[in-house]
């Protein structure tokens, strides 16, 4: 039989368990507040509100207006892009994410987007897969940009645009590469004659 202190010490245990569980079910969610579009000592942030502003009405706002009228980017094409859908089944991604294939690629992404203070691997990574988990679990109907950042754990989610654009050159020589080869020369192997 435990003793009277003993059976105490459980109680306190047992409420305080109770308590922290109860506190951690009535607080909010954490969720980007902010994306910082970094670039050495250059740093500039977007609130997510404008980017959920831009994706609802079509109209951008703010810093990000300026950005996409000094890229000269066409506020209502931006919007769709933020409102394609992933159509992502939960599970399935749940365990893709969580393998070495998955691994890989989020700290490939992790190297680009990445809580804006802590860009290691290991805060990093566990933050993208929270990000899209909980985004694929808070939408119904598929996984969109605002999705992601509504779901990601940290205040500010940084952007470095270096990384960014560097991976952005290496999608466009590839593609590239793929149209040079599906192109002029395999048209001219095609029509020569014996």
């Amino acid at each position: 039989m435990p003793s009277y202190r003993t059976r105490r010490c459980r109680m306190i245990a047992v409420a305080g368990s109770c308590g922290i569980g109860l506190t951690a079910l009535t607080s909010p969610v954490l969720a980007a507040r902010d994306v910082a579009l970094v670039s050495g000592a250059f740093r500039r942030s977007i609130p997510v509100k404008d980017i959920e502003h831009l994706a609802d009405t079509g109209e951008a706002r703010g810093l990000l207006e300026q950005l996409l009228a000094l890229s000269k980017q066409d506020p209502e094409n931006v919007a769709k892009l933020l409102n394609q859908k992933l159509d992502l089944p939960l599970v399935l991604t749940s365990r893709l994410i969580n393998t070495r294939i998955g691994e890989a690629i989020i700290r490939r992404v992790g190297q680009i987007i990445y809580p804006i203070y802590t860009p290691q691997p290991d805060v990093s990574v566990p933050a993208l897969r929270a990000g899209v988990i909980n985004g694929l679990h808070n939408s119904s109907d598929g996984l969109t940009a605002v999705d992601f950042l509504k779901a990601y754990p940290n205040e500010v989610l940084a952007v470095n645009l270096p990384a960014l654009f560097s991976v952005i050159e290496k999608a466009q020589s590839i593609s590239g590469l793929v149209q040079f080869f599906s192109d002029s020369p395999l048209d001219g192997l095609k029509e020569a004659k014996p």
